[in-house]
């Protein structure tokens, strides 16, 4: 997430509140609506259907970084299925990935939560060797691309987590999940999931 700082802006919009003052129209700004005429509203876009796409049985190829954040290069990858099904008439979703890798059977679970007033989705995961949901990551889709990021700590470091979905299509789509440990300025990738549709 990016933070856009403007030099003086702080002090130029304090002194406009202190005296209530408006600053200056910028040279060619459209003018503000006539006194009694009502400013054009955007109409919020409802997200609740963007994860649609994900609805029905998937064929998943996943590469997983085996050591994140230690400068590991060392990845597994595993053939496995996922299924995703509507819950709450679509305002929420539930997808089951199972595969088998060396170390055993991984079943993984992600619950996403549609929240109509912030027009956001939650992604909230567990594996069926810990047993609880871990911290969601919280977003939105825009222009066919989902990212969703939280906070959480990682071998004792706090770190920021990014999830995106990507190459969406009627029958495929791309899932990352990345880990920053320096406030988001660098992003280490360390699971890719690429489905391709069965049903």
């Amino acid at each position: 997430m990016k933070n856009f700082n403007i030099p003086g802006i702080g002090a130029l919009v304090c002194a406009a509140l202190l005296t209530g003052a408006a600053p200056a129209a910028e040279p060619g700004a459209a003018a503000a609506p006539a006194a009694g005429a009502a400013p054009a509203v955007a109409t919020p876009r409802d997200g609740q259907n963007d994860f649609d796409f994900d609805i029905g049985v998937w064929k998943t190829h996943l590469k997983r970084l085996m050591h994140p954040l230690t400068g590991s290069t060392t990845w597994v990858e595993l053939d496995g299925t996922t299924v995703v099904r509507k819950i709450w008439d679509g305002k929420a979703n539930l997808a089951e990935l199972e595969t088998d890798a060396a170390s055993g059977h991984l079943q993984v679970i992600s619950l996403r939560l549609y929240d109509p007033q912030a027009r956001q989705w939650s992604l909230n995961t567990a594996n069926v060797k810990v047993g609880t949901l871990g911290v969601p990551t919280v977003g939105e889709f825009k222009n066919g691309r989902g990212e969703f990021y939280d906070q959480e700590t990682f071998n004792g470091r706090t770190i920021l987590v990014r999830n995106v979905w990507s190459d969406i299509s009627a029958n495929s789509c791309r899932f990352e999940q990345a880990f920053s440990e320096d406030g988001g300025k660098t992003w280490e990738v360390n699971w890719i999931a690429v489905d391709t549709r069965v049903k």
